[in-house]
């Protein structure tokens, strides 16, 4: 009988045993139902508190105002890289605003056309045109007005006169073909004006979507946790004062250093009042434009006079001077991995120049 009855106690057990292990799967499996669930709820709430406060790029900058044609922004294009827009030939747009990094020359300040550097440290040229001011002192109302600035500028592109640089460009019989094309309806096309236009026509077409954008758009997955973290802690922090919308930032003017001189923390070299040097009105010492975050793991030096070479350390900064905080390590790393999420792509027939008749 022992010989029966103990098989029959081993097959018991094995079939009660078999039985939890399937209870426990189930358990289990309901358990990272749960868990899938909540994060997604989670998930879904923080994209709906982030689309409250920002937006996802539009494919380009154009607008009723601003119609961009292919002849105008191909004109852009090769003025941008055209060194022929200063005065002795040794810089063009992307000498400063390098497309093939994004829009920098990761310099502190620029040299200009002899050698001599800008007081001010280089903005990308990526998503500019969707700002509501341009330069650090937002001097500019737009990138059609900005354009024609540099140009003129006897540090930057040195170039004596509007007149100079028009006369400059029709002699080059292919320029004078461009711009009847780019400005069909004019009877005199190759102006300052239009000189502005086309480059600024060719920045309108200058817009990085990024991972952010398919979150904003509604794809829950296209941040991993960190970087969700990290936006979360982005608009809890208070970041998003400054900088929210499409751009994050790019649209409002702001005091840098709120109760505390900001030179104590960036050890800046030299003074820089802000915006007071345009309006020459004391309040508005040290106001700067809030820049955009858009492309920023890339666009190092920091700040307006590229004094801070490490994003982490301008995180640091801004938290101390902006928001009197003291951010933990683990809390710098995880909004450096959300402002990640902010690199785009740049469109990749402009990160080098055109061929034919630019000069390089």
């Amino acid at each position: 009988m022992k010989s029966i009855i103990f098989p029959s106690v081993a097959a018991v057990l094995f079939f009660a045993s078999c039985g939890n292990n399937a209870l426990d799967e189930k358990k289990e499996k309901i358990r990272k139902s749960q868990e899938e669930a909540q994060e997604r709820q989670a998930d879904e709430e923080l994209l709906k508190k982030a689309q409250g406060i920002f937006k996802a790029l539009p494919g380009d900058a154009s607008d009723e105002l601003h119609v961009l044609s292919e002849e105008k922004v191909n004109l852009g294009y090769h003025l941008y890289y055209d060194t022929r827009l200063s005065l002795t030939g040794n810089n063009s747009c992307n000498s400063c605003h390098d497309l093939s990094k994004y829009g920098v020359d990761n310099l502190p300040t620029s040299p200009g056309d002899a050698g001599k550097n800008g007081d001010r440290n280089s903005p990308t040229v990526l998503n500019a045109a969707l700002h509501t001011m341009q330069f650090w002192d937002g001097r500019a109302k737009d990138v059609e007005e900005q354009a024609g600035m540099p140009i003129l500028n006897p540090v930057e592109m040195a170039i004596p006169s509007k007149d100079f640089l028009v006369k400059k460009l029709k002699g080059v019989k292919e320029y004078v073909s461009m711009f009847s094309a780019a400005f069909p309806n004019e009877s005199d096309p190759l102006t300052y004006a239009n000189i502005q236009n086309a480059i600024a026509a060719f920045e309108r077409k200058l817009i990085t979507p990024s991972r952010f954008d398919n979150f904003m758009n509604g794809d829950l997955t296209a941040l991993n946790k960190q970087e969700k973290n990290g936006l979360k802690l982005f608009m809890e922090t208070g970041c998003t004062t400054c900088h929210n919308g499409a751009l994050l930032g790019g649209n409002m003017f702001q005091k840098f250093g709120i109760g505390i001189d900001y030179r104590s923390l960036t050890h800046s070299v030299k003074n820089d009042d802000g915006r007071m040097a345009v309006t020459k009105v004391e309040t508005d010492k040290d106001i700067f434009k809030v820049p955009s975050l858009r492309n920023v793991e890339k666009t190092a030096p920091y700040f307006h006079d590229g004094s801070v070479a490490s994003l982490e350390k301008s995180i640091e900064i801004m938290a101390k001077a902006e928001l009197g905080k003291e951010l933990k390590k683990e809390e710098v790393m995880d909004l450096v991995a959300f402002l990640s999420t902010l690199t785009g792509t740049v469109p990749a027939q402009y990160t080098k120049a055109p061929e034919g008749i630019i000069l390089k």
